[in-house]
């Protein structure tokens, strides 16, 4: 038997994609509404006995040309897709669909560009400027936008349980722009701004979710979303009043863009657009349930522990919520990351082998064409029993100590191991330490203000966890 370099038998890839246009429509249900995503991929790798495998992937006919891909689904074998010279990323973001480029005013936003493509260095430079320049607003922003959330909650909680998501949806775009451009949309645009952006974002990503609504029967929501795309002239309306709210309150990012990084304003700016509410604020909107979920679960001891550690480093740093004070929460910063693996904001990562190619898991290796479609599917790699002890369980401190930071080079949810700094010529997020920032930002100012609290998961909402607060208990002591 062949072997590959580091000696592993070369095997042939196992599955298969069954009859075409049927099988991945069967294929596209089991996925959205009869197994779900975990269970569609666990069952393959049980049946194949393989975490590489061949199978169909959703949206499929007649919506995507080809629904078929090479499933990588552990720790090892997933690697692959962050090395850019085995693996292409051209309009590979959302998978074996590639939404209408009239929904960003005709260009191709930096998340469909691969790194080869002399516009993405451009891009991915003017973002890091961005991130830069406005970072010293990151944590004032946040804790003015939640620390209103949190009013609202406890004025709502007299009256019963009270549904985070929605208010979280609104502070994750306001807090967003404002640490981005210093502007507020829900005060420019008005209270339907945040609603604005999820009705653009829905037009994009519509084909690869589901769960729109709980009233909506599976069947009526499948024909909706999964069939044909939704004609972007539809949302329009919403996309012209953002683009006037970020080309007025983005302008100076936009002249450094023209100046600095040799862009065109009409491609900086929807962009720019891109970046803060498909990239950004939507991570944002996904990664707050998913955190609350997490602690939610873990209970009040946990939560006395994170209260003791916030409030100990805060006062350290003379009662203010600094970057210093952040550096000493090693237990919190532990949460987001293993809420992060658990439950990854995006959950795939897609793209075509550059040439034929050799993939390795932790047992075998696997010939790949030149073309081939790759697909991984990241909760199930952060959750490799061959890396992590306890794979499926929540463990609040599995990456504090020297131990726990051997661990990070498997944290994947970036785009890239959690070891790996974004450069131009990656894919990596070039916000990855604003979101672990943004993460503990919420845990801190959860318990600056409350001992403990409650809350129950109720289901989900497209790709996040809703979460309904039932009680809070007030801090004894700030």
């Amino acid at each position: 038997m062949a072997t590959s370099p580091s000696g592993l038998p070369i095997k042939t890839i196992p599955g298969n994609y069954g009859i075409p246009v049927l099988s991945p429509i069967y294929d596209r249900l089991q996925f959205y509404y009869f197994q779900g995503h975990m269970d569609y991929f666990k069952s393959r790798m049980t049946k194949n006995n393989s975490t590489v495998l061949r199978t169909n992937i959703p949206p499929g006919n007649f919506i995507s040309p080809d629904p078929r891909v090479v499933a990588v689904l552990d720790a090892k074998s997933f690697r692959v897709l962050f090395d850019p010279s085995k693996v292409e990323k051209k309009n590979t973001v959302v998978g074996t669909y590639v939404p209408s480029q009239s929904l960003y005013s005709g260009i191709r936003p930096m998340a469909f560009l691969d790194t080869t493509e002399q516009l993405h260095s451009s891009l991915k430079s003017f973002s890091f400027h961005l991130l830069a320049s406005r970072k010293s607003y990151f944590i004032p922003a946040f804790h003015e936008t939640y620390s209103s959330l949190f009013d609202s909650v406890e004025a709502k909680l007299a009256s019963g349980p009270v549904e985070f998501n929605s208010l979280n949806q609104i502070a994750a775009f306001d807090f967003t722009c404002d640490a981005f451009l210093g502007a507020v949309p829900s005060e420019v645009i008005g209270p339907s701004a945040s609603k604005k952006a999820a009705i653009w974002l829905l037009f994009q990503v519509h084909p690869i979710v589901s769960h729109l609504n709980k009233f909506i029967p599976w069947p009526i929501e499948d024909l909706l979303l999964h069939w044909v795309p939704l004609p972007p002239f539809l949302v329009r309306r919403e996309y012209k009043a953002l683009e006037e709210f970020f080309s007025k309150a983005g302008e100076s990012l936009l002249e450094d863009a023209t100046s600095k990084f040799g862009l065109s304003r009409h491609v900086a700016l929807h962009n720019l657009i891109f970046m803060t509410i498909f990239n950004a604020s939507t991570g944002f909107k996904v990664l707050m349930p998913t955190i609350l979920k997490w602690l939610a679960h873990a209970g009040e001891k946990l939560h006395k522990k994170l209260a003791q550690e916030i409030r100990l480093a805060v006062k350290s740093s003379n009662g203010e919520i600094t970057f210093d004070a952040l550096g000493k929460m090693e237990l919190t910063k532990s949460v987001v990351l293993e809420a992060l693996r658990l439950d990854p904001p995006v959950e795939n990562q897609f793209g075509h082998a550059r040439t034929d190619l050799i993939i390795e898991s932790h047992d075998a290796a696997f010939r790949v064409k030149k073309g081939e479609m790759l697909c991984g599917y990241q909760p199930l790699a952060m959750r490799d029993e061959k890396v992590f002890k306890n794979a499926e369980d929540f463990i609040p401190d599995r990456f504090v100590g020297d131990e726990g930071k051997k661990l990070l080079e498997y944290v994947y949810w970036s785009n890239g191991p959690q070891t790996v700094v974004p450069t131009v010529g990656n894919k990596q997020c070039p916000g990855k330490d604003m979101v672990i920032l943004v993460g503990q930002l919420f845990v801190v100012d959860l318990f600056l203000r409350y001992d403990t609290f409650s809350a129950v998961h109720d289901g989900m909402l497209l790709l996040e966890p809703r979460m309904f607060f039932k009680s809070v208990k007030k801090a004894s002591h700030k």
